[in-house]
């Protein structure tokens, strides 16, 4: 209504302008410029006419999150580490991870066409760090993406919810094989992230979530500490004093053989680990 009132009224004024002209009317032609720009100005903010970013700066409202609440295992919008029986014993900066729902539920891919919900495998959580929906991108359409990442978003698969992002992630990976080495559990965090464009990328992968975790992941209590290391102590101290100094040597050296296959494959040889 009120743009059809403007045009309506802008092809009045330009008849009038043109007759203006022709008969030397400066003064009316002036009057008529100027009510035309102020009207023009104070449509721009309410409407957005003329404003190319306008379709940018669409805010998404969120539902509030309910607290973290570690007894009933519910961590909204976290990512969630346990450590893995064995692997972690010998390697501890490797573990099991998996993203949370908003309502806390958990969300993992512990093996070929299997995503638990809400049963986190190889135990209780140990580690999470709650992100940030604020950092994500939800556009609606091509033109409301608040990342750099406009078309490669949207052809990666961009989502309007949270959940839907990871809801989307979970009907990629039941159908695929799950591998230790090269397809895992990191690979479908990742996976979500980059349909969430968190953080303003989506250049998710093992590495950057392992490393997510491990730096700035909070333990849920001291028993979680414990649980995660205490093997990882019983079995240095076992090797050490069975084998003796070798046997720490050929930890360490698997240890970075070990880091040194999943930066490999994850940078330089991404075939490798195509999931």
């Amino acid at each position: 209504m009120h743009f059809s009132l403007f045009y309506l009224l802008l092809h009045f004024c330009t008849h009038l302008f043109i007759y203006c002209s022709l008969s030397d009317c400066f003064s009316l032609r002036f009057f008529i410029t100027s009510f035309l720009l102020a009207f023009y100005m104070d449509l721009k903010p309410t409407f957005g006419i003329g404003d190319e970013s306008s379709a940018l700066t669409v805010r998404h409202e969120f539902w509030p999150v309910e607290e973290i609440n570690p007894k009933n295992a519910k961590f909204p919008c976290c990512l969630v580490w346990t450590p893995l029986p064995v692997v972690s014993w010998l390697a501890p900066f490797i573990g099991h991870v998996g993203i949370c729902k908003e309502d806390g539920s958990i969300i993992d891919f512990s093996g070929s066409n299997l995503l638990n919900v809400d049963d986190f495998a190889y135990g209780s959580v140990a580690r999470y760090i709650q992100l940030d929906r604020e950092k994500c991108c939800f556009p609606p359409n091509l033109a409301a993406h608040t990342c750099k990442h406009r078309y490669s978003h949207t052809q990666y698969g961009s989502t309007m919810t949270w959940d839907d992002a990871i809801q989307s992630s979970v009907r990629q990976f039941e159908h695929k094989s799950y591998n230790l080495f090269t397809c895992n559990c990191h690979s479908f965090v990742a996976n979500c992230l980059n349909r969430l464009c968190y953080d303003d990328s989506l250049s998710w992968n093992m590495i950057n979530v392992a490393a997510l975790l491990l730096f700035k992941g909070q333990w849920v209590d001291t028993l979680s500490v414990v649980r995660s290391f205490f093997p990882v102590i019983l079995m240095l101290c076992l090797g050490v004093s069975v084998v003796g100094w070798p046997f720490l040597i050929g930890l360490i050296s698997f240890s970075v053989l070990l880091m040194c296959w999943f930066v490999l494959g994850t940078y330089y040889v991404k075939s490798l680990f195509e999931c």
